[in-house]
């Protein structure tokens, strides 16, 4: 059985608490007016601090340690030499501020990678100034209003499927949208209920193909038809876009808009909130409405301000600079055939590992998948296990549990995600974990994690009671 370092590591502060008195007073003169006594600062040595962060790191676990299958957050392996790309001095020392007339190669890139979302996704322009995924979706129901506006007309609802990444609603809301959410049938959109929603209030269909399922809409060209025969507008949630790279495009399925995750498709890093990016793309007929600036070419590369119907501009300066560096290299170095063979390797695991685990688990609703599946624990229930169970006992197994209870649509449901950089091995393993937890007594499940440093814990109390600092902690 997997063991995790655990060390009973303090803070620095109760560190240096130890260790005060061992530090000399500094020979800087500093003026009496700016210092603070009674400042409580650690000041350790360097062997200290080392010791500290390592031992931190040993009790960590992340995606260079192993599996990380979050259903749906796509946590795929980062290649190393991004970040070396990205925190390269021609890049680190690159200034906002700086003439475009200096910083030619990056604005070149920008164009460049612009045209390559274009060539991926079957837009015909896009833009890189959101910094995060939901930022790209609050852009994009901002460029449908915008639309709709400059046809005068007064649409006020966005129509969602329960399905849908709980940050769509939220978006269209903010864009000052009503949500209107129809059921799915079979995992799918309900067209009987698509069309019962359906009117001149419509203004756009939000839509995640394949959806949180890890489902195709087969039904998406019928969608379409739909939705534009009211004069709403098409949205993609791009989220799941590695299930299809290289292999289908939204605008081809007839989507007027894209948002994309470069940290889900692209292998950027996930996770902590960002850093991030969320680039738009957008049909010919909506381009006047993307952000400014717009990076164009003439005689040289330059930033474009001057658009009347522009939705304004989203963030400070052009975007995440280096997150959209890191996408662009990624994109170079697998080219064409290595975006296809990501996306199959994809689709291969998740059905792979999902074969290896029904019997144990339910798998709802029939048919293969595409990245990811949703298994439901609730079979395990007449043994009093849940979802969140599992998921503690995975931890003991020395792999980092999924997704659950998303989507909600699924009984007690674990959201897998294998993503393409994972071996045979490796999903063996998980398959083999998974199925030997749903054979153990629930005692030993309902108390797991027994092997980390850090046991059962109060998730929600602890999102919502959070503790930034060492000074608002009290053992």
């Amino acid at each position: 059985m997997y063991k995790m370092a655990s060390y009973d590591e303090p803070l620095l502060n109760e560190m240096e608490e130890v260790k005060k008195g061992d530090t000399d007073d500094t020979d800087i003169p500093i003026p009496k007016s700016i210092m603070r006594r009674e400042l409580n600062l650690p000041s350790l040595d360097e062997r200290s601090v080392v010791k500290h962060f390592t031992h931190l790191s040993q009790m960590n676990y992340g995606i260079d340690t192993g599996t990380y299958p979050l259903g749906s957050c796509t946590m795929k392996y980062n290649p190393k030499i991004l970040e070396e790309v990205a925190r390269g001095d021609k890049v680190g020392y690159i200034h906002p501020y700086q003439h475009e007339s200096t910083v030619q190669g990056a604005l070149e890139i920008m164009y460049n990678l612009e045209k390559m979302l274009c060539e991926i996704t079957g837009m015909d322009a896009f833009s890189l100034q959101p910094i995060a995924g939901a930022h790209g979706e609050f852009t994009g129901m901002s460029i449908v209003r915008a639309y709709h506006e400059n046809n005068g007309e007064k649409r006020n609802e966005v129509i969602l499927p329960d399905s849908a990444h709980g940050t769509n609603p939220a978006s269209a809301r903010m864009a000052g949208f009503d949500v209107v959410e129809i059921p799915s049938r079979e995992g799918r959109v309900d067209m009987d209920a698509l069309h019962s929603v359906l009117s001149k209030n419509t203004a756009a269909f939000m839509l995640t193909n394949p959806n949180t399922l890890g489902i195709f809409e087969k039904d998406i060209l019928e969608i379409s038809r739909e939705v534009k025969k009211v004069g709403a507008l098409l949205y993609y949630d791009g989220a799941n876009l590695n299930a299809i790279m290289g292999k289908a495009r939204p605008g081809d399925m007839g989507f007027d808009i894209v948002h994309l995750n470069p940290h889900k498709t692209f292998a950027t890093p996930h996770g902590g909130g960002g850093p991030g990016a969320g680039p738009v793309g957008v049909k010919a007929n909506l381009e006047k409405f993307l952000p400014v600036p717009r990076t164009i070419k003439d005689e040289g590369y330059h930033l474009d301000y001057d658009r009347a119907n522009s939705v304004g501009k989203m963030s400070h300066f052009y975007g995440n600079f280096p997150v959209l560096l890191k996408a662009y290299t990624y994109i170079l170095l697998k080219g064409c055939d290595g975006l296809k063979e990501a996306t199959e390797r994809a689709v291969l695991n998740a059905n792979y590992l999902m074969k290896k685990l029904n019997g144990n688990y339910e798998v709802p609703f029939g048919g293969g998948r595409m990245h990811e599946f949703v298994i439901s624990a609730k079979r395990l229930r007449k043994k009093g296990i849940r979802a969140l169970d599992v998921a503690k006992r995975l931890i003991d197994y020395g792999v980092h549990p999924p997704t659950i209870y998303f989507p909600m649509i699924v009984e007690e449901a674990m959201m897998i995600e294998p993503t393409e950089s994972e071996s045979k091995e490796t999903l063996d393993r998980y398959a083999d974990a998974l199925n030997a937890i749903a054979e153990e007594d629930a005692e030993v499940v309902t108390n797991a994690p027994l092997n980390a440093p850090i046991k059962r814990v109060d998730e929600s109390k602890a999102a919502r009671s959070l503790i930034l600092k060492w000074s608002d902690f009290s053992p």
